[in-house]
């Protein structure tokens, strides 16, 4: 592999112009498809296989009429203090209001709360829903501004007034204040490492440009495949993050390469051909994490763990190819200034420059402190890890509703009211779907599985059934006394299922509970079950991964084990943030509760392909360095000297992307990006720099051994590049004539 790409990268920096070329005409291509496909919808989580998704086909199937209706909002009317809403003057305000809706443009229909009984206990508030022929997101501006014109209306009238529903949903748009200041810590860290601001540019010209065409191909794909906003963020997200790391690992080797006299075009095919040996890995474990996402069977998380793959794939692609093609245009400007003088000094000639990463820096010092010290460095950093996780054993699952957004939007306000007037699980109610196609008695069956509901401890209220055109299938709502996300609704949901169980058995009806509670409830749990089983799927993958690149049975395993830490740290800060409320006021979280229930294995999948990266690129240097005669200790310091600097940076390069997402009013998001920020901090910082370098000291030659079964039978896919020492003999970092010394183990 190490070979082709040494290929690709001189061809790219002969053939700069036409690479160039053909990437900048594949966005233009793809911009041009973006702007004139049709805008997506956002779509409901669906898991099909759970009862709740079968009774929204069944529901789907038998009242086919409900799929026609559009986007639906629900105006709140609260009556001043001491009054209430049925009062004259009060009701005469709430009819003018829904007076000047009703018939309007886009409007389909306006309940009366009066004639539907939609009014409190105490009468002081009402609400009613106004349904929409069109989507959210094709409703009009002037259809929306009509809707609050008329919630004004009814606040100068004195009442409290406010819209709840999905008509004012809106996609996210990214491109706010805190990504650009995520970008622009990005930005800052670049030139500080590579001490050249054209090096940085480069990083980041390249990074956005892989971006905007990943994010332009969601945008054209959108209607058709289904993609929503939270898919095209998640593309921009990882994409950017690894778009920048991928580049500033190859421009780093292709200076560390011109710094020891290589020519550029020379330099550009070691790079591609060293770093990008790695780059090549590291995405591609990214992409099957993310791809392998679809397992699960949740169509929007395949959605999500496809495009952020997609975006990957690109940010490779680009890193391969456009970078070193950009290495010709650029020339000695990619080098520091001191690198640069250094040049001119020499004439122009290919002679080794200071600019080689042979000084003592700061990761080398790190390095001799840890090998000084590793099994204190290793039960700090083990023992911090595993106190950051315990809160990840109070973790809990759970998928947002208008309750966790901030309480200056008026669909919290809304929320807030209706739990007030109609207490909390108005918000959340469930719908009981009841099939008496095989029945004898469809009357007998439905009134007995009323009878079995109203029953059951913890519901508030029943509604009359709902017969469809056929009369075979009778639908009815559940109001339950709790919250929708509470611990007691969910154990509700339960009990009715298993209450309903014997009314089947007796009526040979086929009794479903469902509803937007029920079917999160069954989507969390889903994501409980397969939690542990993705989780021993990618572990086993990192360590088949890892054995193949460094042949080693004891490295894969330490980084397997690290990756775990990591992972759990990352959990107990998503449960001590997002559960328990710590620290929640600094990044704008109002209200806490469950984890969003897609997160862990979301947050798994990506942070496996990360945490690879940086095992790839830290090892592979001190894997070189021991393959050609150093110590295990001076291979470790190695490692350090050379990538380090480089590893740190690329780390905070994406822990500023991911954290500059946390300012977002999308749930999803947000949560993305505390959990990958936290644990990109982990496992770069803890893990790798520090339980990483202290496990291999401990092990020493033992860290490189592989029983020579393996060593026979597994691929040799020259990582380090090996193979490429007969095109630079220099490539090596210690002598060439200290012969190699791979510790393998007897048959």
């Amino acid at each position: 592999m190490a070979t082709s790409l040494y290929r690709i990268g001189r061809w790219a920096f002969r053939r700069r112009r036409l690479v160039s070329a053909v990437w900048l005409g594949v966005l233009v291509l793809v911009g041009v498809a973006a702007a004139l496909a049709p805008a997506g919808q956002e779509e409901d989580l669906s898991m099909p296989g759970t009862e709740s998704q079968k009774a929204f086909d069944l529901l789907d199937e038998r009242f086919p009429q409900s799929n026609s209706q559009g986007a639906e909002a629900r105006l709140v009317f609260r009556a001043p203090d001491g009054q209430r809403v049925t009062a004259a003057e009060n009701r005469a305000a709430v009819e003018d209001t829904l007076g000047s809706l009703d018939g309007g443009r886009q409007v389909a229909s306006v309940t009366d709360p009066y004639e539907t009984v939609a009014v409190s206990e105490d009468g002081t508030i009402a609400y009613s829903t106004v349904t929409y022929s069109a989507d959210a997101v094709d409703l009009t501006g002037a259809t929306k501004s009509a809707l609050e014109d008329a919630a004004n209306q009814a606040r100068d009238a004195g009442l409290t007034v406010e819209i709840g529903g999905s008509a004012l949903d809106s996609e996210e748009e990214p491109g706010g204040t805190t990504e650009i200041i995520g970008v622009v810590v990005a930005a800052v860290v670049l030139v500080l490492t590579l001490g050249s601001l054209v090096a940085a540019g480069l990083s980041l010209l390249t990074a956005f440009l892989g971006v905007a065409i990943a994010f332009g191909l969601v945008s054209a794909l959108a209607a058709p495949l289904g993609l929503t906003s939270t898919v095209a963020i998640l593309a921009l997200m990882l994409g950017l993050a690894v778009g920048i790391d991928y580049a500033l690992f190859i421009i780093s080797r292709f200076r560390d390469e011109r710094a020891r006299g290589s020519e550029p075009e020379e330099a550009a095919g070691l790079a591609v051909g060293t770093a990008g040996s790695a780059v090549v890995f590291a995405g591609a474990t990214v992409f099957i994490a993310l791809a392998g996402l679809g397992v699960v069977g949740i169509p929007e998380l395949t959605k999500m763990g496809l495009g952020g793959a997609g975006a990957v794939a690109l940010a490779v692609l680009v890193a391969l190819t456009l970078v070193p093609a950009l290495f010709g245009f650029f020339g000695r400007r990619m080098l520091s200034r001191a690198a640069r003088k250094a040049v001119r000094r020499s004439g122009g000639s290919p002679h080794p420059v200071p600019d080689a990463a042979g000084r003592s820096g700061l990761g080398t010092r790190w390095a001799r402190f840890v090998l000084r010290r590793p099994l204190a460095v290793l039960m700090i950093a083990g023992l911090g890890l595993g106190a950051v996780a315990v809160p990840a054993l109070s973790l809990e699952l759970g998928l947002p509703g208008d309750e966790s957004k901030p309480v200056e939007t008026t669909q919290r306000r809304a929320y807030d009211l209706l739990s007030e007037g109609f207490g909390p699980g108005f918000n959340g109610p469930l719908t009981v779907v009841v099939d008496t196609s095989e029945s004898s008695d469809t009357q007998a069956a439905t009134d007995s599985v009323v009878r079995t509901v109203r029953a059951v401890e913890g519901v508030a209220s029943v509604g009359e059934p709902v017969l469809d055109r056929a009369g075979d299938t009778a639908v009815l709502t559940a109001v339950p006394r709790t919250a929708p996300n509470s611990g007691e609704t969910k154990d509700l949901v339960h009990a009715i299922r298993s209450a309903v169980a014997d009314v089947e058995a007796d009526t040979d009806a086929g009794i479903l509970v469902t509803g937007t509670t029920a079917l999160n409830i069954d989507i969390s749990e889903a994501m409980s079950d397969a939690l542990l089983p993705y989780l021993t799927v990618v572990i086993g993958l990192a360590v088949l991964l890892l054995t193949v690149v460094f042949r080693s049975i004891l490295v894969p395993v330490k980084a397997a084990l690290g990756f775990l830490l990591s992972v759990g740290a990352a959990f107990g800060v998503l449960v001590a943030v997002f559960q328990w409320g710590w620290a929640a006021d600094l990044i704008g979280i109002e209200q806490t509760g469950p984890v969003m229930s897609l997160m862990p294995i979301l947050v798994i999948g990506i942070v496996f392909g990360l945490a690879m990266d940086y095992e790839v690129f830290l090892l592979t240097r001190m894997r070189e360095a021991y393959v050609h005669g150093a110590s295990p200790g001076e291979a470790v310091v190695n490692g350090f000297r050379h990538s380090g600097r480089v590893v740190a940076a690329a780390a905070i390069i994406m822990i500023s992307v991911f954290a500059g997402f946390i300012g977002m009013n999308n749930p999803t998001i947000q949560t993305m990006g505390v959990g990958l920020a936290a644990a990109v901090a982990f496992d770069a910082f803890v893990v790798r720099m520090a339980i990483a370098p202290a496990v291999l000291a401990l092990l020493g030659h033992r860290a490189w051994w592989l029983p020579r079964i393996l060593d026979r039978v597994l691929p040799n896919v020259d990582i380090e590049g090996e193979a490429l020492s007969r095109h630079a003999p220099g490539l090596a970092t210690v002598p060439a004539a200290a012969a190699p010394r791979l510790p393998v183990g007897r048959d």
